[in-house]
This record gives C-alpha cells, structure tokens and sequence, in this order.
C-alpha cells in the first residue's frame, strides 16, 4: 500500500537522519526505543593533558513518556549505569539536575520529561592513551504504561589537545541545575522538625529565600526510615519564607523522624539546593501559635529592659555606675546629652548585630544570640579591653585619651558625648552571652523569620535595655543628686575595676577550653606584663616612654595572636562532665533512643561563657529535688555544651524557636515531643514538666 511505503521512506529518512547524527564528534549512537533516545556525549573532544573528563548522558523523550531520579517516589526505578567493558575510564559520577513531581492516582513520583542531560564527572588515568567508554543503561520509562528499557553506548576519544564539542553548552546548562548548597540561589534551610508520631509524622523545615519563592517544593530522600507524600507549602515575609509541611505515607514509617539523618532537596523553578538534616522533635502545637509582630515588639522590650539584671551583665555595672557617679553635681544639658548618647551607643549596638545576624544567615551560617564568645580571637580581644580597663580604675596608669573622647582632663570617665556612647556599645558587646526571660522568645522570632523583622526585634531589644538611660535623660535630676566626685571615688573605682578583672578571668578560662590551656597563659601573661609595665613606667625617663608603648602594644598584639596557635584542649562534646548530676554528652540520635526507649530526658544546653547557665545549675539543677530526681533511676541528663561553635546544637535550639542559651527541655513517654523549660527555671517549673513526662 502507498501509505505503507510512505512511512518506510520516513522511517528510513529518520534512521539516516540518527545515523548522521551519531556522526558528530564527542557523541555515542543514539540508543532508540519507545520511550525516545538516549545517547553519551562529551563536552571535549579529548581528555587533554589533564585527563578530567564531563560527560553527559542525554535523554530525548517523546511526548508524554518521563524517566526517574535517584529516589523515584512511590514506584519507579532510577537510570543504572554499567560502565563495565570501558578502557582508560576511571570512577564515572553521575550528577541528578533538580527532579519534577508527578502525581498520578495518589502516588507521588520524581523524575524527568523531554530532555534531560545527566551530567557525568570521569578521569582518564593515562591522557596520552585514547579513552573507550562503553556504557549500558538499565532505565524505566514511563507514560500510560511503563517499558523498561535497556541501551548499549559506545564513546570513543583520542588523546591530544582537548577542544570543545557542540554538546559543551548543553551538558553545562544541565550541571547548572544540579542542586548545591543554596549559597548561589539565596536558599536556606534554617529549621527542620519532627511532629506528631506513627502514620501522622509530619516532617516540618522551615526554608528561607533571598528572593520570592515561585513554586517551591521539597524531595526528602530517607530509605530507612520513611516515603514522604507531598508537602502542604506556606509562605511569609513577602513569600521570602517557606514552610514545608511533609507527611509521611501512611504504613511507611521505619523509625521516629526525629534524630534520623536524611537529606533534602528543595527546588523553586531554577533554583535548587540539597543538605542533609537531622529532624528534632517539637511539639505540633507549638508551631502555630506564633504571635504577631507587635506583640513581639513588646516582648522585645521587656526582653531587653530585663536584661539589665541577668547574672552576666553584672560586671558591666561598673561602666554605668561610673557613668552616674560622674555626674554628681553637674549640669542639667549634659546629664541628659551623656545618657541618650549612652542609650543611643546601646540601640546602634543592636541594629549591627541584627545587621550581622542577617548577613550571616544569608551567607548560610549559623546564627545564635551569643556566638560570638564561640571565637576564641573576640575572648582574648575581650581580656585586653577588661585588663586594660581595670588596670585604669585602679589607677595603675593614666593615659592621656584623644581630645575627641574627653573634654576634660582628670581621669574622670567619659565627659564627651561618643565617649558615652562607645560606653553603651562596649556594654552591650559584653551583655551578649545573657539570655533572659522574654528575649529568647523574641530572638526566636526573628531569626525565624526575614530581615525586616529582624531590625525591628533588635531595635525593640535595644530600646528596652536603654530604657534605664532614657529615663535619667527624662529626669536627670535623678543623677544631679549624686554626691560630687572626690577621694571617695578612688574606692568605688577599685571596687568596680576588681568586677572588671573577674569578668577577664572569667573569659580567660572560657578561653583555655576553646583555644587551649597554652593559648591562655600566653594571652594572660601577655596582659599581665603590659599592664606591669605601665605600672612602672613611672620609674623610667621620660625618653623611654615611647618604648614603653611600643612594648604594650607588641604585648596587646601577643596577647590577640595567641588563640590562632592555640590548640583546644577543653572539655570536649562528648565527655561526661562531674558534678551532683552524671550528664551524658547530647546527640539528637541518643536523644530519640532514649525517648522511645520510655526514658524521661532532661536536657540542657548550656556553653563556659554563660554566667546565667552556671547561676542555673548552681541554683537550682544541681541541687535539691532536682538533682536527686535527675539521678534516679528512668531519668538520663543530657547536657549540650556550646562553648564552641555547633551546628547541631543550633540546629535544636532552633527547632524550638531558640538562639540564645540557656535552653533547658524535658522528655518522657507522655512529652515525646519536649516541654520547653523558661530561661530562669525554678524548682517546681522542672519537677512539674518531669512529672507531666512521665
């Protein structure tokens, strides 16, 4: 028949048309089936000198058919790549560009349609030898039947100078899909959390985006433990933030999801990144209740103005009670200029930690209330600054200060306006390892959320802590009273200079754990001997006084330079601490063991430089009834030291809605999920949430 011969013609016309196209340098033969063609290609036309090699292998697919990724979904199978037979071809990796959901009677599967080019990374171990590539592939395709299919390739390149195919272009615009760490496309991932349990485990991350999220969705890869359906999807802060809400398919869960590794692939049209995770659990109802922003902007404030009183801004009590003493009998305009300069220095503090925190998040960083003293070069800086300034109120020397910080000679403390200032910011820096009441709550808030929340949590914080400045600079009478400077002071000065140096001892040992005990001496002796020598510097003459400050600032310097040789030889995570209560180290996967093995889990989190945590283990967790129950029998402690830097700690205290410590929770058969403790607990807070997890 006509149109028989019709469609000979044609298919011959195609075949020589694949023949022909079979011929281009740097492909294989297409392989030809049902489903479309697939083919090896090379971006180069030979290995070159160096021997690396980018392959790609090319999928055209016919209308309606798809093919699936590395982790098909509900059914399917991936592509299987046999590189066996091949010559002068060394470890092939094969790369995944982001995948596409596909959802048909309920079932959820991932995979590709039309084109795709998986890209392939190889080595030819000898570039002066030709490279034989031989490769059969095992696929399944799928349209409204499923054919598995099976190809042999063949790719054969000689050695020389290596040019570019015609397939460089299309194998690097696949790659260019290949999902990364997210720091290219602005992606984050800032939570990841367990809810619920049996077939209602939900798995929740929390994503966030410098641009607009489009169409964003999530592929959780977890063999072990559990298939995930599709997830229910929530935006905020302008689309800027995504929840991802995954249930699991029900009859698949292996295992709890809290504590389990797996890893996530979150895509939004172009945009892709991939990591691995490991969920915490959190109680479901504590995902919803999110107040708004203007009840945060009041929590913020009293967060901040309770700052003032946290065990750890104690020592900084010395620079505000100076700032007041010296205003004792003095003029009403400047009283009130030198308060709100102060309270002004303490604002600006907070808007550049804010400014940090939302770089640090954009860079893909962990981002907690306190990390800094996690540094050991920002300790030591801080053990000069406080050496320095108690060797100063105990009048160990007078040095002569810039006149655009002091308008009056006298040694008296801050006369001018940016001296005030730089006296709030300075306070603010040290205030920063304190958690309080409220301010944990707020921090939470924002750093969940995008940067203008960000600014306006911090700027709330900071005003509240200010606010005891704002008021004497409403009512400066309030300092006018204070009786005048005089000889009366040499013994406040003194009193407040020891404050300062217990402060420098303190992050003197927070330094040996972090940076190592030589680290510590080094940065110790270092201090001590500048402040010795400008305590005798007196007895020289005057000639050698600029010799004198050459050696204290070489001896500052030493001091600086310390922590970088340093070797950290401290209390390791990991390592059982002593004490009244036997601690355990904290790991999110003993934590799940012991919870579904019916135990009742206190935990706390809890780091060297944090006074508050020490004033609570020492008030109340290692005392009394609470350290009695914490060592009976059924109940483990679990302690999480963040002295230095951990993502795995940050990675729990967010699941809470937490980035500053202390944290403390409690678990147990009837809490899988933790009871949050407040940041001040007392006795009755831990005894009844151990009681009600039981």
């Amino acid at each position: 028949m006509a149109w028989i011969r019709t469609l000979g013609i044609a298919a011959a016309f195609m075949l020589a048309g694949a023949a022909a196209s079979a011929a281009e340098t740097g492909a294989s033969d297409w392989g030809t089936g049902e489903s479309g063609k697939v083919r090896l290609i090379s971006a180069a036309t030979t290995p070159g000198e160096t021997g690396q090699l980018r392959l790609g292998l090319q999928f055209k697919l016919e209308p309606g058919w798809k093919i699936y990724w590395r982790t098909p979904g509900d059914a399917g199978y991936p592509p299987k790549l046999d590189w066996g037979g091949s010559d002068n071809l060394a470890n092939p990796q094969t790369h995944w560009p982001a995948p596409h959901r596909f959802v048909l009677s309920g079932l959820q599967n991932y995979g590709y349609v039309g084109e795709v080019i998986l890209p392939l990374d190889a080595k030819a171990p000898d570039a002066a030898r030709p490279v034989a590539a031989h490769l059969v592939v095992d696929f399944l395709a799928c349209s409204q039947i499923c054919v598995p299919q099976k190809v042999e390739l063949r790719l054969d390149l000689s050695p020389g100078p290596a040019q570019p195919t015609a397939f460089a272009h299309d194998i690097g615009r696949f790659a260019a899909l290949v999902p990364g760490d997210g720091r290219r496309h602005g992606l984050t991932l800032d939570s990841a959390q367990a809810m619920g349990g049996g077939d209602g485990s939900v798995l929740r991350l929390s994503v966030s985006s410098q641009a607009p999220f489009d169409t964003p969705d999530a592929f959780v890869e977890a063999e072990d433990v559990a298939a995930f359906g599709q997830p229910r999807i929530s935006l905020s802060d302008g689309g800027r933030r995504a929840v991802f809400e995954i249930p699991i398919s029900p009859g698949s869960l292996q295992k709890p999801l809290a504590g389990a590794p797996m890893s996530v692939t979150v895509t939004d049209g172009l945009r892709a990144f991939e990591t691995t995770m490991v969920p915490v659990a959190v109680a479901a109802a504590a995902i919803d209740t999110s107040p708004g922003l203007g009840a945060m902007l009041l929590v913020a404030l009293l967060g901040g103005l309770i700052l003032n009183l946290m065990p750890c801004v104690l020592p900084v009590l010395s620079i505000k009670v100076l700032g007041v003493l010296g205003h004792g009998g003095g003029e009403r305009a400047h009283v009130r200029a030198s308060f709100i300069a102060s309270a002004t220095g303490i604002i600006a503090s907070f808007l550049a930690l804010a400014i940090l925190a939302i770089g640090l998040r954009q860079a893909g960083a962990a981002v907690g209330w306190g990390i800094q003293f996690q540094q050991p070069v920002f300790l030591a800086l801080m053990v000069v600054v406080l050496a320095l300034f108690a060797a100063n109120l105990w009048g160990v020397f007078e040095i002569p200060m810039p006149a655009f910080l002091f308008s009056r000679g006298g040694g008296t403390a801050h006369h001018t306006v940016l001296g005030h200032f730089l006296s709030g910011a300075f306070a603010t820096l040290l205030a920063t390892p304190c958690s309080a009441p409220f301010l944990g709550t707020a921090i939470g808030f924002a750093l969940a959320r995008g940067p203008w929340e960000i600014v306006s949590i911090f700027s709330a914080l900071g005003l509240g802590m200010a606010a005891p400045f704002l008021a004497v600079a409403v009512w400066p009478d309030a300092a006018l009273k204070m009786p005048k400077p005089g000889r009366w002071m040499i013994g406040v000065r003194k009193a407040l200079g020891l404050a300062l140096a217990g402060t420098g001892l303190w992050l003197l040992s927070v330094l040996m754990v972090q940076a190592g005990v030589l680290a510590a001496l080094i940065t110790g002796g270092a201090m001590a001997g500048a402040v010795g020598i400008l305590a005798l510097r007196h007895l020289l003459p005057s000639a050698a006084r600029p010799a004198v400050g050459a050696c204290v600032v070489a001896l500052a310097g030493l001091a600086l330079a310390a922590p970088f040789h340093g070797t950290a030889e401290g209390n390791p995570q990991g390592q059982v601490s002593g004490g009244a209560v036997n601690w355990e180290p904290f790991d999110p996967m003993t934590l799940a063991r012991l919870i579904s093995d019916g135990k009742v889990v206190f935990v706390d989190v809890t780091a060297d430089w944090c006074i508050t945590c020490k004033v609570n283990k020492a008030a109340v967790i290692e005392r009394g009834e609470v350290a009695k129950r914490l060592s009976s029998p059924g109940v483990v402690a679990l302690r999480a030291d963040w002295t230095k830097p951990d993502e795995g700690i940050s990675r729990y205290l967010a699941s809470f809605g937490r980035y500053g410590i202390p944290f403390n929770a409690v678990y147990g058969p009837s809490a899988p999920d933790g009871i949050a403790l407040p940041e001040l607990p007392g006795e009755a807070d831990i005894l009844a949430a151990m009681d009600k997890a039981r």
